[in-house]
């Protein structure tokens, strides 16, 4: 059993993976401020300590409260085309909370953490799929505020022997089970705002930028599934207590269409899903596609979930038990 604080454990992703945890037998603290996390994601089974990744005394409160082996940290700031109107948010919550929680490590002896990264820091990539070796250019100050942690954990690797995994996600999609979805407000990513069409609660979805280099004009994407990223968390904190640092790029190595997403989902839901066509957006490459070649064959990874379809209808039957996300939802 391992003592894990999960930082942003009440998020989308970090709540996925505090469930794993429990369910693998490890003892689990979550910090968050809920400000996009919810109470309801997280059981009350599981602590649950309130409080910003900036903020040096609520951090040094929930250290004291158990000798922690391991962080894996989520908290932040999460959605690209707002980055570009107010990088300086992003700056000061991702690189500056994330210096702020190492140094809390720090004070207290934890030498492992998992980092919630992004592909994001690749920007407009020179080849496709992505491999961790590729040039980190972003096109967004949600990108490069992601890119200055990375720059940031080898040194302390190299001056206090911390030893990280950086795991960068391509796009997460899908619901852990009908309780447990993706609910962010306000919501930007394709596919949940694709199934609220479905569900009656927008009448369309934006197709941002038809002229982009890709077969139908429309961005590309990998999906992959948060019950797969989860996975991945939990062999990649296995894996460190070997290893010094690790960098993994995490998707199913196909991309899909804006518009074959919205396809998709068409047929999964029935409903026809208007669309409209809108102008590009400031920081969005053409084709973001991943190569997982490095995690499956020194970790043993895989996608469970690889069909896009899979993915969606997964989703799809959250939004349907969960129309107003978790809204009026206790903790479980």
């Amino acid at each position: 059993m391992t003592n894990v604080l999960v930082v942003g454990g009440a998020g989308y992703i970090g709540s996925a993976v505090t469930a794993h945890l429990v369910k693998a037998g490890h003892a689990v603290t979550v910090f968050d401020d809920l400000s996009h996390g919810h109470r309801a994601a997280v059981s009350t089974s599981i602590e649950l300590a309130v409080g910003d990744v900036g903020d040096a005394a609520a951090l040094d409160a929930v250290f004291g409260r158990r000798s922690f082996q391991v962080v894996m940290h989520f908290a932040g700031l999460i959605e690209a085309g707002e980055s570009m109107k107010a990088p300086e948010r992003y700056f000061r919550t991702n690189s500056a909370g994330a210096l702020s929680l190492l140094e809390a490590m720090l004070r207290h002896g934890v030498g492992r953490l998992v980092f919630s990264s992004t592909a994001a820091l690749f920007g407009d990539p020179e080849r496709t799929p992505v491999t961790e070796d590729g040039r980190m250019r972003p096109t967004n100050a949600y990108g490069a505020s992601k890119l200055l942690i990375e720059q940031m954990l080898p040194w302390m690797n190299t001056a206090h022997g911390l030893r990280f995994a950086c795991l960068r996600y391509f796009n997460a999609a899908g619901a852990r089970d009908p309780d447990n979805g993706e609910d962010h407000r306000p919501e930007t990513h394709l596919i949940p705002l694709v199934l609220k069409v479905a569900s009656g609660q927008r009448e369309n979805v934006s197709v941002f930028g038809g002229d982009y280099p890709t077969p139908d004009g429309s961005c590309v994407r990998d999906y992959v599934h948060v019950d797969d990223l989860a996975r991945a968390h939990l062999l990649a904190m296995d894996a460190l207590g070997e290893r010094q640092m690790l960098h993994y790029n995490l998707g199913n190595g196909e991309g899909f269409s804006v518009r074959q997403v919205i396809q998709a989902a068409r047929e999964v839901t029935g409903h026809p899903i208007p669309c409209l066509e809108a102008a590009r957006r400031a920081g969005d490459p053409a084709t973001l596609v991943a190569s997982s070649a490095s995690i499956r064959a020194e970790l043993g990874w895989r996608p469970e979930v690889p069909e896009l379809k899979d993915i969606i209808a997964s989703a799809w039957e959250w939004h349907r038990c969960h129309p107003h996300g978790y809204d009026g939802a206790a903790r479980r």
